[in-house]
């Protein structure tokens, strides 16, 4: 009698795939994974095979392992054929009204000084009067509002951005850790590749550079050039996927004269 594999269904077969790349793209063995996990090697790797089925709860135990954001979470979830567990309510949902208040609160207290909101891929969700400013010079006529493809394909970024070419190699380097956490998230490639090519188009050399604590964006904008420095808040107390994957960016001036220009368009007429 033949001993014949057990039978496996289109789920089974996504959620093996995925675990493997995912475990992979952590540079996780099979060991490594089952000694986070607290479990043995032999059944990471009945799992990675389809031998056997799991549990919902193993399947959080092994996301909670390879550190995955919650959105991938889910999707090992979906993939193991069970519901997600995290939810995922649009920003202009009635559940995240009250935060959708405090990040509007934020933001407009934060003027005159530039600043805005992004989600994990660099898409604009909003951003106050003095960011719209900046945000527009960089659009011309498009309507464009990712922000990295701002930076990297608008033909205006080369001349608002003073500093383009440190300020790109400075926002690879954050999206490559970016990317890192994210766990081989195929869109935050797409994001790292782009800014990977723009600077590859704007070179620089990091030695023949004058050494400082601080790199400013440099902003050029009619009446002079402006420089601000930026602080990014994550928000980790909720386990709700929107609120997770959203970045606050506050920008405040680097310099005495930048702060007195910001200070004087604030000033009403």
């Amino acid at each position: 009698m033949m001993l014949s594999p057990p039978p496996r269904n289109f789920a089974a077969e996504t959620f093996c795939a995925e675990l493997r790349r995912l475990r992979m793209a952590r540079r996780m063995s099979q060991l490594d994974l089952a000694l986070t996990c607290e479990v043995s090697a032999r059944h990471v790797s009945f799992l990675e095979t389809g031998r056997t089925k799991p549990s919902r709860a193993m399947v959080l135990n092994l996301a909670q392992g390879l550190l995955l954001p919650l959105g991938a979470r889910n999707r090992l979830l979906l993939a193991a054929g069970f519901g997600p567990v995290f939810p995922s309510s649009a920003l202009e949902s009635a559940a995240l009204a009250p935060f959708r208040e405090m990040l509007t609160e934020m933001i407009t207290r934060h003027a005159p000084n530039p600043a805005l909101i992004c989600d994990r891929y660099w898409n604009l969700q909003e951003a106050n009067a003095p960011a719209q400013v900046f945000i527009a010079a960089l659009q011309g006529d498009s309507t464009q509002t990712n922000l990295v493809r701002l930076i990297t394909e608008s033909p205006n970024a080369p001349h608002v951005i003073g500093n383009l070419p440190e300020v790109l190699h400075d926002l690879r380097a954050r999206i490559e850790l970016e990317a890192l956490e994210a766990c081989d998230d195929p869109l935050m490639r797409e994001v790292l590749s782009i800014v990977t090519e723009a600077a590859t188009r704007f070179p620089i050399d990091r030695l023949a550079l004058a050494r400082s604590p601080l790199m400013p964006l440099v902003l050029n904008m009619p009446n002079g050039p402006m420089q601000f420095l930026s602080a990014i808040a994550h928000f980790g107390t909720s386990e709700d996927v929107t609120v997770r994957d959203l970045r606050l960016e506050l920008f405040f001036p680097a310099d005495a004269s930048t702060r007195a220009a910001m200070e004087a368009a604030a000033v009403p007429a």
